[in-house]
């Protein structure tokens, strides 16, 4: 974000007369959105200005016409590159989105992380709800929102996939060193499941050696530790699902518990697509790929996707655009 720029947005050309065919056309929309518009005479950007922050222009007008033509609500985007995870960092640039959205307003977040801090992702959709207040928020994957992300987007009201759209499970993830030292990242669940299956192993016949010589390898306090993390990661997944798209239903204990399942997912990354997310009881509005406001959601992703380097992130509207870690 430039603080010297007093027109943080890009003015646009007038939206297409009503009934106007190629208004309906994701093509013809997305060649009017993809357009870069020069500066007006006596407008405050220099012709030089503007050509600098082109790239921003141009994805702050495509926001802006997709609220205006198409949601009807604001969007703001939160664009991660794969390996900037989630961190307490991060409300920095949440604080700018949400600076000019008022309080209770109907707002869409479009969500684009591999995951993350948990404690932080909760600071990020609590501040994003409490904003939202009695409005109605989604959030929008474009491609994928994993293991805190998808902590985050359960605690919308309604979340919009399509079919590069992907969740993933919620089961809490530390990083144990193999045999040669190299670092393995391994579930809390299935260490939990494994200390499980030996200790009963072991009350069943106390002279099962190989269940003994297991349970040896387990430390009681890493045990105690990940029992506390497994409950954290469920009790945060039953409040956002409470307070959002579950708060007039019963099954929220059931949907988190389906989220944490290492017996159905039996990697952390597996991908969680729409259907499964509809199949386990979350509220999801699937768009068709070729739909107009999918192919502008697309459109957006892609160009903001282009502009973040693996380790970096955007916080970016209409308003602002903040670039965190480049």
């Amino acid at each position: 974000m430039d603080k010297n720029d007093p027109e943080r947005h890009t003015k646009t050309p007038s939206k297409p007369a009503v009934g106007d065919a190629n208004s309906q056309n994701p093509a013809h929309a997305l060649a009017r959105i993809s357009e870069t518009v020069p500066a007006a005479a006596g407008n405050s950007k220099t012709p030089f200005f503007y050509a600098i922050h082109a790239e921003r222009y141009q994805r702050q007008s495509l926001i802006k016409r997709i609220q205006d033509e198409v949601t009807h609500r604001k969007l703001i985007c939160y664009i991660a590159g794969t390996a900037a995870l989630i961190n307490r960092d991060d409300t920095l640039g949440m604080v700018d989105v949400l600076h000019n959205i008022g309080n209770g307003s109907d707002l869409d977040l479009m969500l684009h992380t591999p995951g993350g801090d948990m404690d932080a992702a909760e600071k990020l959709i609590s501040m994003t709800r409490n904003r939202v207040g009695n409005g109605h928020l989604r959030v929008i994957v474009p491609d994928f929102a994993k293991s805190a992300g998808t902590l985050m987007a359960i605690g919308a009201d309604l979340i919009i996939m399509s079919d590069s759209s992907e969740l993933g499970p919620i089961d809490p993830q530390i990083t144990l060193n193999d045999a040669h030292g190299n670092p393995i990242p391994q579930s809390i669940h299935s260490y939990l499941d494994a200390y499980k299956a030996h200790s009963e192993a072991l009350q069943k016949n106390p002279g099962d050696e190989t269940a003994r010589i297991m349970l040896g390898k387990l430390d009681p306090a890493t045990i105690k530790l990940f029992e506390a993390a497994s409950r954290r990661a469920r009790t945060f997944a039953e409040s956002q699902l409470k307070r959002g798209m579950l708060r007039d239903k019963s099954t929220y204990t059931k949907v988190a518990s389906d989220l944490l399942d290492t017996t159905r997912w039996l990697s952390h990354g597996q991908m969680i697509d729409h259907n499964d997310a509809l199949g386990i009881g979350l509220d999801v509005q699937y768009l068709d790929p070729q739909s107009t406001e999918w192919q502008l959601i697309w459109q957006l992703y892609a160009l903001q996707r282009m502009a973040v380097k693996d380790d970096c992130k955007l916080f970016e509207s209409d308003w602002v655009s903040v670039p965190l870690g480049a």
